[in-house]
């Protein structure tokens, strides 16, 4: 995080689960885009990390994987230890852990073991928590989103990354319950510019920490003024209204 507690993040780990979707065929050029509208830090697997040159931009490695290909898209399991996160020159590691899921148990017992190991080794974790699975009926549901959020704390992470509950006052809550820094995910790719800003600004004005966007930044006709856009609502308290000023092309 920067002086002023904030971070924006842009998540580009998907090509894992997804495969190179539009945005990430190539990764250089992608992280080029991100960087230099100012993205604080990138966040992709192992195997990115070496080929990718951040350019200062922070590098969070991402430690845990799942593929839609396969039977379980839920449970995320274990693909990158600290120790080798260390050696690629990571500043943060993070995880993801679906709260409802069948597998939440073992999802549980990775977040544990990797807090441990990163606290071991003095290394940062961003724990993705989201409320997804057959037990869970709306994944914007303050209640939810919030037990998601705690557990993350709750298991040592040092930041964590769930989505927005769809209103500030919720939100503030979410916030508000969870002892470490919060970052709100950006989701599924909006129809348009003027939404993704919106979640931006309602997440910024309900005490986020910050932002870990990435098919609505990466996906962009223009993703470095999506990210100096942002990187305004996140650092400067810049609106909507204003943020947009910063686009060029249309998403």
């Amino acid at each position: 995080m920067r002086d002023d507690a904030k971070s924006f993040i842009i998540a580009m780990d998907h090509g894992i689960t997804l495969g190179p979707v539009r945005g990430l065929e190539d990764m250089q050029a992608a992280v080029n885009h991100v960087v230099s509208g100012g993205a604080d830090a990138v966040l992709f697997h192992k195997g990115i990390a070496k080929h990718v040159n951040t350019h200062g931009a922070g590098m969070i490695i991402h430690a845990s994987a799942s593929t839609k290909l396969g039977g379980k898209p839920n449970r995320k399991v274990g693909v990158c230890t600290v120790e080798e996160a260390v050696r690629l020159g990571a500043d943060a590691v993070s995880a993801h852990t679906n709260i409802g899921a069948l597998e939440e148990d073992q999802m549980l017992e990775f977040l544990g073991s990797l807090s441990e190991e990163c606290d071991s080794l003095g290394m940062p974790l961003l724990a993705m928590m989201y409320p997804r699975g057959p037990n869970i009926k709306n994944e914007n549901e303050f209640e939810a989103v919030a037990h998601a959020a705690r557990i993350g704390a709750e298991l040592g992470a040092d930041v964590v990354k769930t989505v927005y509950t769809g209103d500030r006052e919720s939100f503030r809550k979410v916030v508000q319950s969870c002892p470490v820094p919060v970052v709100v995910a950006g989701g599924a790719k909006m129809t348009t510019d003027m939404e993704v800003l919106e979640l931006a600004e309602s997440s910024m004005k309900a005490g986020a920490a910050g932002l870990s966007f990435g098919r609505n930044v990466f996906q962009h006709n223009n993703p470095q003024s999506m990210s100096r856009a942002l990187s305004a609502i996140v650092h400067n308290g810049a609106s909507a209204k204003d943020a947009a000023k910063h686009l060029v092309g249309s998403s």
